[in-house]
């Protein structure tokens, strides 16, 4: 488009137009780098024209009068710090509280994290709009308060369809009766623990039956001393395997499962290099060679 002389040019620009050319004629003009002469000259209203770009937005807040914003910044306020320590004292209270580690917690737990950063990405912000402290926000920080309201929005939507789920399950589905499971597993340690115990019993009876006919009494005292220590590991881990898996039902005492179970994972374990390794002669000269080289 040519302009002849003393012919006035329109150009029609929008909102955000005025505003970024009026900031970069007012900041070329400040630095004495645009010439008043220029203010005439179309081409330059065009390149700047076409180099617009959203660098911030203003943010409006509600309308009204000073006193109705700020009573609204107390009502915002109060809601999001009662917001925050509720969320955060469920989250302390599951954590430190050893009895509330299921799965139902677990989910309110992660809920109450989403809640206080969903929260955390408006109410502060909104607060500041409505004080009038910071009514403008840039383009890049925008998008990335979008982006966390999006996620952590979309993250508590599955999450609340999967509370909603656990709960039909629970309510629907219970699960009081466990017989199948534990039949199975009966099955299951009849053939594992019964049978490996079977043949263990069996092999040390003809071990006992052939260390009573040992002619010296020595001979018999030493043997039996090494097959009575194999034997009280045996006996503590059949003993509290089959306490625990081989039986009908699982209708026991807290307190004394915790008891054999300790027995079938602490103790036993302990007890094993000890008696069946660390008292075999061999095995007390490879270690003295060993420290010895060291």
């Amino acid at each position: 488009m040519e302009r002849k002389p003393g012919q006035a040019v329109a150009i029609s620009l929008n909102q955000g137009d005025r505003g970024y050319l009026g900031r970069t004629v007012h900041e070329k003009m400040a630095l004495g780098s645009f010439p008043l002469a220029n203010l005439t000259d179309l081409n330059i209203w065009k390149d700047m024209a076409n180099g617009t770009s959203v660098e911030e937005f203003i943010l409006l807040g509600f309308p009204g009068t000073w006193q109705f914003r700020v009573s609204f910044v107390v009502v915002f306020a109060l809601i999001y710090t009662l917001t925050v320590i509720g969320n955060a004292s469920i989250i302390a209270l599951v954590w430190r509280s050893s009895n509330l580690h299921t799965p139902m917690y677990f989910f309110l737990c992660n809920l109450s994290f989403l809640e206080i950063w969903y929260t955390t990405g408006v109410v502060p912000k909104a607060i500041a709009v409505m004080l009038g402290t910071s009514q403008t926000i840039s383009f890049s920080v925008c998008i990335l308060q979008l982006f966390f309201l999006l996620s952590l929005g979309s993250t508590e939507c599955f999450l609340l369809s999967v509370m909603a789920y656990d709960r039909y399950l629970a309510i629907c589905y219970p699960l009081s009766d466990t017989w199948p499971v534990e039949l199975a597993t009966f099955l299951i340690s009849i053939i594992v623990v019964v049978a490996s115990c079977v043949v263990t019993l069996v092999s040390y009876m003809y071990i006992i039956s052939s260390i009573l006919r040992i002619q010296t009494a020595h001979g018999r005292k030493k043997a039996f001393s090494t097959c009575s220590a194999h034997l009280s590991v045996v006996t503590i881990w059949y003993g509290s395997t089959m306490f625990l898996y081989v039986k009908p039902s699982a209708q026991n005492s807290l307190d004394l499962n915790k008891i054999v179970n300790t027995f079938n994972t602490v103790v036993t374990p302990l007890l094993n290099p000890f008696i069946y390794t660390l008292r075999n002669k061999e095995v007390k000269v490879a270690l003295g060679r060993a420290f010895r080289k060291k």
